[in-house]
């Protein structure tokens, strides 16, 4: 049996009214992120004892990031909650299975809460919370690329290939 690392589990949202085939967007620079399910236990009493029973379940999803100026995702989250319009999410393990999938959990959400907070010596955190609208659903989807799941990575490069910072590169004109 092999540990699950949290790194390999990234969360990926998208607008209900995407056009189709437009992409799902990362959480960009995230820290954290949990998947909770929770049942509302029947309890009662009669004159025999205690009889207990499962109830309704309820799900939810948690991210936490820093906060990164101008990111798709993170804007998605805030501008659901703002709008009152429901949001896409899968919790994508990034890490390929047996036949070269990634496992993912898809629920359309309620976004329950969006926070900023700002620390004076700190960089910004990005957390929301997720109420899952019916039941999350459990899948494969296809490879991801390859930018998706090294978000925020740079990988090898030739020289003069690319110019500018690692976060804001752009591919560098031939020079005759």
């Amino acid at each position: 049996m092999s540990l699950k690392n949290g790194k390999d589990t990234i969360m990926l949202v998208q607008p209900v009214d995407a056009e189709h085939g437009t992409a799902a967007l990362v959480i960009a620079q995230q820290t954290e992120s949990t998947y909770s399910i929770e049942n509302d236990v029947k309890d009662e009493q009669t004159k025999f004892g205690r009889i207990v029973g499962y109830g309704n379940n309820s799900e939810s999803f948690e991210f936490s990031a820093y906060g990164a100026k101008n990111d798709p995702g993170q804007m998605a989250v805030f501008k659901a909650i703002e709008d009152k319009k429901q949001l896409k999410v899968w919790e994508v393990d990034t890490t390929l299975d047996e036949s070269n999938k990634h496992d993912a959990m898809f629920a359309y959400v309620i976004v329950e809460s969006a926070e900023r907070s700002n620390a004076q010596d700190g960089y910004e955190e990005i957390s929301g919370t997720f109420q899952v609208y019916g039941k999350a659903q459990r899948g494969k989807i296809d490879k991801l690329p390859t930018e998706v799941v090294e978000f925020g990575q740079y990988g090898f490069e030739k020289p003069g290939e690319y110019k500018g910072e690692a976060d804001n590169r752009v591919q560098a004109p031939l020079v005759p």
